[in-house]
Parts: C-alpha cells; sequence; structure tokens
C-alpha cells in the first residue's frame, strides 16, 4: 500500500458541505486506483458551530495546533445570510490563511473543451492563467479601525499592510511556478502609480527577485489596465502575480471568463511548506442553491487534485483531472455551463470516467 496521508476536513457552510461531500465520495475511488490512502479528521468548524460556541473554531492556538496535525487541508466553504460576512471571513478562514502563514493563493483558470466561454473570439487554449494572490497580508491584513461609530463622523480606516519578506517569499514561488509552465511568462499586477508606498515597495521587490529567474519572461501593468488584456488579449498572459485584493477580484474575473465560477479552484500554500496547505473552492457557500443538490462539485474536484498535486500525487492528480476534463467535453453538465444535471450525476460522471 502506498502512503498514507492525513487530511483535516472542513466543510462549513452552504453547498460546501455537498460538494466536499461529492469529492470525498471520488477520492475515496481514486485512492485504490492509485495507490495512496487518505484519512479524514471531520472538523465541524462553521456558522452552526459559531451559533452554538458563540465562535466559528476553537481559540486559534488551538485550532491550528489541530490543523498541524495534519498534511492537508479540505476546505468547503464559509458564510452565512444571517452573519454578517466580516464575522464568518474573520473568524475562520482568515485566521486560519494568517495563523498557518499560507503565504501564496494559486487560482488556475482556463477554458476547457465542452465549457463555452462568454468571450467571442476565446477557445480552449486560449486562456490558461495561473493567478498567485498573495495571501496574509496587504489590504486584507487586518489592520484598521472605527470611531466615533453611529454618529455623523463615524470613521473607519482599513490599513494596507506589506513586508519585504511576505512579497519575496510570494514573488519567488510565483517564478518557480512560472518556470514549470511552458510559456514561462509571468506578468506583475501593481497599482504603484497611486500607492506610492507599499506598491513601490512590491515593485522594487520584484525587479530583485526576476534577477535570480532570467529564464523567466516578465511584464508589468496596472491592475486596472491588467482587466482589459484579461478581456482582450487573453492568449498574452500566463502567470498573474497580485496582492491580496487585486488576486481576490482578478480571479473571479478569470472565472467569469473561462465559463463559471463553478469550476474555479484554489490552494492556499505555504511555499516554505512548513504548514499544511488549504484548498477550496472559489464559488463560496451559496446558500441560493443549498440543499438543492444542483451544486457544480467540479471546482472542488480540481481543488482536490490540487491537493494531490501539493502532496506528491502527481499521477493521480492527473488522473482526476483526465476524468474531470472528459465530463466537461462529454456531460453531464451543471446549469451554471448550460446543462441540467444534478450534483450526483456529475459526481458519478467523474467516478465512470476514473474507472475506465
Amino acid at each position: 500500500m502506498g502512503k498514507t496521508y492525513k487530511i483535516a476536513c472542513i466543510p462549513g457552510d452552504g453547498i460546501g458541505k455537498e460538494v466536499i461531500a461529492a469529492s470525498i465520495d471520488v477520492l475515496e475511488v481514486l485512492q485504490p486506483l492509485f495507490d495512496f490512502k487518505f484519512e479524514y479528521t471531520d472538523l465541524p468548524w462553521s456558522s452552526d458551530y459559531y451559533r452554538k460556541n458563540g465562535r466559528y473554531m476553537p481559540p486559534l492556538p488551538e485550532a491550528l495546533g489541530t490543523l498541524r496535525k495534519h498534511d492537508a487541508i479540505f476546505f468547503g466553504a464559509v458564510g452565512d445570510p444571517d452573519i454578517p460576512d466580516h464575522i464568518s471571513l474573520w473568524e475562520l478562514l482568515l485566521p486560519i490563511r494568517q495563523g498557518l502563514q499560507l503565504g501564496s493563493n494559486v487560482r488556475p483558470s482556463k477554458i476547457f473543451k465542452g465549457v463555452k466561454p462568454p468571450l467571442a473570439n476565446c477557445e480552449v487554449g486560449d486562456l490558461d492563467w495561473l493567478i498567485l494572490r498573495e495571501n496574509v497580508e496587504g489590504e486584507y491584513c487586518g489592520q484598521g479601525g472605527r470611531s466615533h461609530t453611529g454618529t455623523p463622523y463615524a470613521l473607519g480606516t482599513e490599513l494596507a499592510v506589506f513586508t519585504r519578506f511576505a512579497i519575496e517569499r510570494h514573488m519567488r514561488y510565483a517564478f518557480e511556478l512560472a518556470r514549470q509552465r511552458p510559456r514561462k511568462l509571468l506578468t506583475l499586477v501593481t497599482k504603484s502609480n497611486a500607492m506610492r508606498h507599499g506598491m513601490v515597495l512590491w515593485d522594487e521587490t520584484f525587479y530583485e527577485v526576476a534577477k535570480d529567474y532570467p529564464d523567466v519572461k516578465w511584464d508589468k501593468m496596472l491592475v486596472d489596465a491588467v482587466t482589459i488584456r484579461m478581456v482582450q488579449k487573453p492568449k498574452s498572459m500566463d502567470v498573474i502575480l497580485c496582492t491580496n485584493l487585486h488576486g481576490d477580484i482578478l480571479s473571479d474575473l478569470a472565472a467569469a471568463l473561462s465559463g463559471s465560477i463553478g469550476i474555479a479552484p484554489s490552494a492556499n500554500v505555504d511555499p516554505e511548506r512548513k504548514a499544511p496547505g488549504l484548498f477550496e473552492p472559489v464559488h463560496g457557500a451559496a446558500f441560493d442553491i443549498m440543499g438543492k443538490g444542483i451544486a457544480n462539485p467540479i471546482a472542488t474536484f480540481w481543488s482536490a487534485a490540487e491537493m494531490l498535486r501539493w502532496l506528491g500525487e502527481t499521477k493521480a492528480a492527473d488522473g482526476l483531472m483526465g476524468a474531470i476534463e472528459h465530463v466537461l467535453a462529454n456531460g453531464p453538465l451543471t446549469g451554471d455551463l448550460g446543462g441540467k444535471a444534478n450534483t450526483e450525476q456529475v459526481t458519478q460522471a467523474v467516478i465512470s470516467a476514473l474507472k475506465q
């Protein structure tokens, strides 16, 4: 028997529970085919947990200690229509990312055969991007505050913090990934014309790091200009390097341009591999379709493939991606992709493709 991996499973909220369950069904079929084993620890950290305990997870040192005992974290979604978003996000996902120093968020986007993209002249192969989003500081570092609350003079501040250490760690990881891709092309996204301190530090650090990767071609664009390039010239981009906020926004645009956010995966990783990576679909809790059995599980399947690749199970990752591509090309498809299939039908189609 091959290697055994310990997986912390946090289904969370909304359709997160449904797509994680579907993914585990797929992974159970995958394990004997590629000679590895997953041992799951189910963690009930969620909005229901918050209602019962007044918090989304145990105290942070305890929660991080639990997670560090695992090889990877498989995450569904967090969010609830009855709980303000800034509470749900800052009580669960962001503390995990920051506490484990998962400094890079990797979000692949591509157009698959069988998926119709919204861009009229964009075809399979034209859009194949890897968006690298800095994941622990920048605009989402958590610094800031409010005063004079409830008065006409209410004040709120949100401080973006950039450190040379986190910037360089993230940039080197981006260059390493770009070096592994056929085109070896990287685009730096910045806003240093207006943000003259943090973003200029980004630029300066980038120029220094780039010297160590002479085999990687690179260019630089302001974030507002790059949105136009993504739409008009998708073939001109490959690896896209961003800050936390810019990467968050651009990766959702990339998902829409590739056909649906329902197929968009992500990997939250520590480039230095000192902590388990966290793998999750981008789509969120989607309470409007929760319980209807129609959620697209492909984003979570692809996130599982990224988890397998991170763990070193490359053949299994390739096998799962092959099954995903087969189903996207031949159906069945869920409603967000123009089909009529439900979650279970897509799951069983992927399982059948794996067994072929």
